[in-house]
């Protein structure tokens, strides 16, 4: 099912999405179609790479341009709009410069051996945090997968600075919300003589985290996210591996230093969210993932649901040179896999053909059973629709319009409903057509179009954002 809006279609560009933004604006109304719901009132706060030139260089993987706040402002029944630089250290330092300074994802500044071999003892790692934010009490920080999460004004967008510290050198741009506290749940690879993941909570109004369990590790994997239950922490580790003591003398920007080693298998271990203690490793066939769906208890098993992929050339796809010339990307499944305690046995089952920026009705369904997931997908070689996945029917219905490329939905609940799916899902779409981005608002239940907000520009592709009120 498909609901596609009557307009004329036509075959476009996507790839102008990827083209850099250096217009910093405020608009007090944006020109609106259709009417928003009563109830609808907060902001869409995305953050994602805005721009990847700098000088006379180009930088080298769509993860690495410097981040950009955007804000669509929802009250009254109108939408406000305003984007900004995060002023990090990273784009300033590019800034007065002119050339990249700091090492982001998959591009590394030419440096000497003896600069590479310093960089052990003094890693410059950037605090570009253009992947995702979240609000924290009072605090709204966003981040990267190092360890430098970046403070920003609500209102404003203004940089305040780096929010805390992480007790590692890597980490992820993912955490969770713990229900009980409010406090924030995460994990960060602490690398050195022994390397190790440690789980830590952070909570609101506190600088320091805590650690509350620790996982020693010899080749830790690239993880993007995790997952959480009532009882567990639950940590994917797909055989994308480093040996990190390669990584800076190797010549190497960071994510070039890990290697696919399928015969290790993906495992999964479980950490008590009470004692930290681990259970596993539960051992399943090879696959990547970025991003976990949800997790949940149910009947002595542990059931983990992820967007897969059959290995790491995800990775490889999301080159800007590759992008740029409109070759495909691979597109990632739907999976569920149900890890007994008991037997040890991890079985899996295909939920969705295409998924990808997932989300759910986190405030009620995190941690939980649930029916429902929304994100993006793709046909076109690049993401084209938004699509709803119904876990237990297994099938999905989608919204798609020619020339068109939807950023992750963002579900927003109506209130005092008691449907899982009651409400809207904000997303970002790039509108070859017009060559402009605008906020697009969908039923939840159906993918109806509900209301569409025509952004001043276009907004390049990003990652994540969230509803904040």
């Amino acid at each position: 099912m498909s609901q596609v809006a009557d307009r004329a279609t036509t075959k476009q560009d996507l790839t102008a999405g990827f083209d850099s933004l250096d217009r910093e604006t405020r608009v007090e109304r944006l020109p609106l179609e259709g009417r928003l719901p009563d109830w609808l009132h907060g902001s869409l706060v995305r953050t994602g790479p805005a721009k990847w030139e700098v000088g006379e260089q180009t930088m080298r993987h769509w993860f690495d341009g410097f981040a950009m706040l955007h804000r669509f402002g929802i009250s009254g029944g109108e939408v406000s709009y305003a984007n900004r630089f995060l002023e990090t250290r990273a784009y300033r330092a590019a800034q007065e410069k002119g050339e990249i300074v700091y090492s982001e994802f998959a591009t590394d500044p030419c440096r000497s051996l003896f600069a590479r071999v310093v960089s052990m003892f003094s890693p410059k790692l950037t605090d570009n945090a253009n992947v995702n934010l979240v609000k924290l009490g009072e605090r709204y920080i966003t981040m990267t997968e190092t360890p430098i999460p970046v403070e920003f004004d609500g209102e404003t967008l203004e940089t305040v600075g780096v929010a805390y510290k992480p007790p590692g050198m890597l980490t992820t741009a993912h955490p969770h919300l713990d229900r009980a506290s409010g406090g924030m749940l995460n994990y960060a690879a602490k690398i050195g003589a022994r390397n190790s993941y440690r789980f830590f909570e952070l909570a609101p109004g506190v600088e320091k985290p805590e650690v509350v369990g620790t996982l020693p590790v010899k080749e830790p994997a690239y993880m993007h996210s995790f997952g959480l239950t009532e009882r567990w922490l639950v940590l994917a580790e797909f055989p994308l591996v480093v040996n990190p003591i390669s990584i800076p003398l190797s010549g190497r920007p960071y994510i070039e230093n890990y290697r696919w080693k399928p015969e290790r298998g993906t495992r999964f271990t479980l950490i008590d969210r009470d004692s930290g203690e681990a259970t596993g490793p539960f051992e399943t066939d090879p696959f990547f993932c970025f991003h976990h769906v949800n997790a949940y208890e149910e009947n002595g098993a542990v059931i983990v649901d992820v967007c897969t992929y059959r290995n790491a050339q995800i990775v490889e796809d999301l080159y800007l040179d590759r992008l740029r010339e409109g070759k495909p990307a691979d597109r990632a499944e739907m999976r569920r896999f149900r890890i007994d305690l008991a037997s040890r046995k991890v079985t899996s089952e295909q939920l969705s053909e295409g998924l990808e920026l997932p989300r759910i009705n986190y405030g009620r369904n995190n941690e939980r059973p649930y029916r429902y997931a929304w994100g993006v997908d793709v046909e076109s070689g690049w993401l084209d629709r938004i699509v709803k996945v119904d876990t237990e029917e297994r099938t999905s219905i989608s919204w798609s319009e020619d020339g068109c490329s939807p950023g992750e939905p963002v579900f927003v609940a109506e209130p005092d409903s008691s449907a899982e799916d009651a409400g809207v899902l904000l997303s970002v779409v790039f509108d070859a057509r017009s060559g402009n981005s605008f906020m697009l608002v969908l039923d939840a239940a159906d993918l109806t179009e509900v209301a569409r907000a025509e952004a001043p520009h276009h907004i390049p592709y990003g990652f994540h954002g969230q509803f904040l009120k």
